[in-house]
């Protein structure tokens, strides 16, 4: 199940808001410029293409955000590179384009930094999520990381970040595994 942690920048202990219900989530982050929404899921096996697929999703998305380059990243946890994909994103950074992401299966963490708050979003199997350009945050996959996402971009070169040297996403929570 998705959970969205708000909480104040200067305080890592206290949630100011803690909730799994959708709609809270939704509405929470739009106010935060932050898409998120849920996707009912489809049958996908170790052998299939995802983007054929979510091919009709993966259309309209890119039609109406222009998007130029489509890829899935599947991570698991005998990933030989998993530390260092882990720590690549573990740090606050930016981007120049929404960064948009489908989670098709697994999870990972969000951590969105906006107008003094910082935004702890667990997405899960399900979960579309896209941070606007510009807007501070970091990804934590975990340490024994397991998801599979479409990821969309309007750069044909992919993932590009700009790290803004601030050291706040070692003061929040990181990613703790599902049990179930």
């Amino acid at each position: 199940m998705s959970r969205l942690q708000v909480f104040a920048e200067d305080d890592a202990a206290t949630p100011l808001l803690d909730t799994t219900d959708t709609a809270e989530i939704e509405a929470t982050l739009r106010g935060a410029g932050v898409r998120f929404e849920r996707w009912p899921l489809k049958p996908v096996t170790a052998d299939s293409d995802p983007l054929t697929i979510y091919a009709d999703e993966v259309a309209r998305l890119t039609t109406a955000g222009g998007y130029q380059s489509i890829d899935v990243a599947r991570i698991t946890p005998d990933h030989p590179d998993r530390a260092a994909l882990r720590e690549k994103f573990l740090s606050e950074h930016t981007h120049g384009e929404d960064e948009v992401r489908f989670f098709i299966d697994g999870e990972g963490l969000f951590t969105l930094h906006h107008d003094g708050r910082v935004f702890n979003m667990l997405c899960r199997a399900g979960d579309l999520i896209s941070v606007p350009a510009g807007m501070r945050h970091w990804f934590d996959m975990g340490t024994a990381p397991r998801f599979t996402a479409i990821r969309l971009f309007v750069n044909p070169d992919g993932w590009v970040a700009a790290f803004t040297g601030s050291d706040i996403a070692e003061r929040f929570p990181r990613l703790e595994p599902a049990t179930a």
